[in-house]
This record gives structure tokens, sequence and C-alpha cells, in this order.
């Protein structure tokens, strides 16, 4: 499978079924000639407007399956993540 396969593809969380965007790129262990992780970009709606956000890095053993359009991930911790970087926006604009 090809880098650019990937990238086609959604990330969907098993946890609570939300898309978490697309494959942007793969961290690879050239030593032992495996992937370690994917990378998504993240972007919440205010962030995403002036070009903002941060990459989520979910490590190859929470992939649960790769499909011919999407790749099922379990997260537990997106949530608590998503919701960290809310309040911390939030208290920035204090």
């Amino acid at each position: 499978m090809k880098i650019s396969d990937f990238q086609t593809k959604e990330v969907i969380n098993i946890v609570d079924g939300k898309r978490l965007g697309q494959i942007s790129d793969l961290e690879l262990d050239l030593r032992q000639g495996r992937i370690d992780a994917i990378v998504v970009p993240t972007n919440s709606r205010f962030m995403g407007i002036f070009g903002g956000g941060s990459d989520l890095i979910i490590p190859w053993h929470n992939i649960v399956k790769i499909g011919s359009d999407v790749v099922l991930v379990k997260m537990e911790e997106v949530k608590a993540l998503q919701e960290e970087k809310e309040h911390d926006r939030i208290d920035r604009g204090r």
C-alpha cells in the first residue's frame, strides 16, 4: 500500500463514531521498517478559519481496521484532548 492510498481514507473513531479527518502523514520507524503512527490534522472551526490547529498522532496499535474508504481507530483519549484544547482556547480569550 502506498502512502497516497492512506491519504484518501477518512479516519473514524469507533468509540464515539466521530470523523477525525483524513490522514496527512505517517510516522515511520525506519530502523525496523514499520509504521509507528498515522497523523491526522485537527482544526476546530474557530482555529480553522485562521489556519491554526494541530495534529492528532494516532499510534498504529490503535488502528482497528483499514477498509477501502476508511480507517477505524479506537481512541478513548480524543474526547479528553479536544475538551482540553477547547478550555485552553476559552482561557486565552479572557
